[in-house]
Formats: C-alpha cells, structure tokens, sequence
C-alpha cells in the first residue's frame, strides 16, 4: 500500500512586533522620549550661552551631562539585570522628567542659575546611565525570539526619524516661544514614556543576589569570551572618536572651504536621511554574516573624513557621509539583534553598558584632541588619522574568526 503523500508545512507567518500590544506600547514610549532629547541639544546650547555668554558654561554644563554617565554606566548594567529592567526605566524616565523639567523652569523664569542647569543634566546623565543598558532587555522581553530583528530595526527608524525631526522642532520652539519650552516638550515625553510602561508586560529573567563586584566580573567575562564582541567594541570605540573629531573640525572646513555654513546644515540632514535609509534597509535585510557586514558598513565612515581632510567637492563629501550614515543605521538593528540572540538574556543589560561605556567614552578623547592636533599641524592631520583608526580597526575586525564564523 503506497504511504499517503507528505504535504509540505508551511512557516509560522511572525506578525511585526509593532502589531503586539507590549512592544507597541514601548515602542511609542521610547519615539516620543527620542524626539525629544534630539530637541534638546540644540536648544540646550542656545540657552546657556544666552543666559552666560561664555562657551566654557556651556562645556560645564556639557560635561555635568556626560561624565556622571560614563562614571555608572557599569552599575546601571547590573541594575538592570539585576532588577526588572521596566520598573528601571520607568524610574529613570520620571527622574529625567523631573531633571528636565526644572531646567525648563529654570530658562523660563528669565534668570537660570547655572549651578542648577549644571545639578539637573549631571541628574539626568546619571539616570542616563541606568537606563541605557535597559533598551536590549525590554525589547528582548516584549518580543517573540524571530522577530527581535524587525523590532530593532523599528527602533532604529524612530531614533533617526527623531534625528531629523528634532533639530527642527528645536528650532521652531526657540525662535517662537524660547529654549525653556523645548525642555519642558522633554520633560512631558519622559512622562508620557513611564506611563506608557506602566501598562508594558516584560518577561524577567531572574539572577541570583551576590556582590556587586562579582557581577561586574560576570558582565566582563562575557565581553571577554566572545572574540567578534569585544573587537567589534574596538570599532565602535574609533567610531565615536572619529565622529567627535568630525563634528569638531568640520564646521569649519565647510564654511571655509566648502563655501558656507549651508553645506555643513546639508550634510548633517543628508547624514540624517542616510541614517534612516540604512534602518529601512536592516528592517528588510537579514544578513548571513551580521556582525562582519555592520562592521564593513561602519568602515565606510572613513571616506568622508578623508574627503574633508583634502576639501574635496562639497556634493561628494556630503554624499560620503550620507552613505557612511547609512552604514551606521544599519548596524544599530543588526548588531542588537546579534547581541540580543547570543548574549544570556541575565547579562545582557551588563554586556550592553560595557558597550555603551566603550562608545561615549571615545568621544571626549576625540572632542579634546581634534582642535590641539589642529592647531599644531591643521585639520588635515586630525582628520586623516582618525580616518584611518576608524577605518583600519572597523575592517580589521573581517580577520576575528568569531567576526567571520557568527551567523
């Protein structure tokens, strides 16, 4: 008797995760606490200098920002595995509203304090710095294993989307009612964010309770132990040294050589277009190698370095950096995916803070040395090099067997 026919089953068909109500809520959260920390800088500036005229207020307050971030970025990570991680950024969320919306208060009320401005952003980079690890875990959470891929390429639109959106709300806030409102618009989506998440179920993953040092050594140990992690790190790191050296230099080179201030505001929205273009790709495109092809993408940045550094035609430097944009927005989903997939769901807010920590940390490097290489050798030198350091420790990453092997 012939055996009866085997029909073929089809696959499961994954809704997109913006179609569950969990990651929808967190979804909607985190876009509208995005545009409005992408209003903020802007507007943070313009009013610090208005209200002291000095530019080294305006690196005080910068640094207050920045470096209680760098400083607990370690111990956020094990809070936030340690603890749930949705009652964590809820609780940074009302803590940076609050921040926020005092400096809003402050700039409203016609004479800021500058110490106060200064105690607010150091309080809301310190929040910044325990809820930042927890942005893997809550995705992780809310989303089914196959469609972590969508559900960070999602994110990643809505964080260039607002790159687009809030310079221009910023501007339109400061030219009509004043910088103060643009605090006050960050302050309300923070507080729109928390309550969304109150309503956001997040599976836990619960770890046992030892020392704080042990669980920072576990979070290391597993940086460590995975090759294509920590040299992908590497690259970060150059990335965000040699984007500080850009941004450093290359207004200038731009309005002195490149023509005027217009081009530098083209490159930077091109760049902004490119970022979101790339996010758009990673949401269609899944990699058989994601981490070599995010880290070749990343490479690409070294291109419009190089062209600045020679003054290159505008049109083409500002096409360069568009398309090294769009490299970045196509390792941001890819790369948390990748990390998402590998990484123990109980570490995995620690193993992102020491990214995190990486990456910002280069930063201040490439602020502070950009303009003193210079002054002594021109703009040329700093630019050249950091090009090749982003470039040389991005594609070196092609020659890490884990970097090669991981699919």
């Amino acid at each position: 008797m012939p055996a009866a026919p085997v029909h073929p089953v089809a696959p499961a068909v994954v809704p997109h995760p913006l179609r569950t109500r969990p990651f929808r809520l967190l979804f909607t959260g985190r876009a509208l606490s995005l545009l409005g920390d992408a209003a903020i800088p802007a507007a943070l500036a313009l009013a610090v200098l208005e209200a002291t005229g000095s530019t080294a207020a305006l690196a005080l307050v910068l640094g207050c920002a920045m470096v209680p971030k760098l400083l607990l970025l370690p111990l956020g990570g094990v809070v936030g595995d340690r603890f749930d991680a949705r009652t964590v950024a809820l609780t940074t969320d009302l803590v940076r509203c609050a921040a926020q919306l005092l400096v809003g208060v402050q700039l409203l009320g016609g004479d800021p304090s500058l110490a106060v401005l200064a105690t607010a952003e150091a309080v809301g980079g310190a929040a910044g710095a325990f809820a930042m690890p927890t942005g893997s875990p809550l995705i992780q959470g809310t989303v089914a294993p196959e469609a972590l891929h969508r559900a960070n390429a999602a994110m990643a639109v809505a964080r260039s989307a607002s790159r687009l959106g809030g310079p221009a709300l910023a501007g339109a806030l400061v030219l009509t009612v004043g910088p103060g409102w643009a605090f006050i618009l960050d302050a309300a989506t923070f507080a729109v964010s928390a309550l969304l998440l109150t309503a956001v179920r997040v599976k836990r993953v619960r770890i046992p309770r030892r020392s704080l040092r042990a669980d920072l050594a576990e979070g290391w140990q597993e940086v460590r132990s995975r090759d294509w992690y920590w040299t992908s790190l590497i690259g970060h790191s150059a990335w965000n040294g040699a984007a500080a050296v850009l941004m450093t230099l290359g207004p200038a080179i731009a309005v002195h050589r490149l023509g005027s201030a217009t081009t530098w505001v083209v490159l930077l929205q091109v760049g902004a277009v490119g970022f979101l273009l790339g996010a758009l790709l990673a949401d269609r495109v899944s990699p058989r190698r994601p981490v070599l092809m995010a880290n070749l993408g990343l490479a690409t940045y070294a291109l419009p370095l190089v062209l600045l550094a020679v003054a290159a035609p505008a049109p083409v430097t500002i096409a360069a950096y568009g398309l090294a944009q769009a490299g970045l927005g196509f390792l941001s989903p890819v790369w948390e995916t990748a990390v998402q997939r590998a990484v123990p769901a109980h570490a995995l807010a620690r193993v992102t803070s020491y990214d995190w920590l990486l990456s910002l940390a280069a930063m201040p490097l490439g602020y502070a040395l950009a303009p003193l290489a210079a002054s002594a050798w021109g703009p040329e030198v700093p630019l050249l090099a950091a090009a090749v350091v982003v470039g040389g420790c991005c594609l070196a990453t092609a020659f890490v067997p884990g970097v090669r092997r991981f699919r």
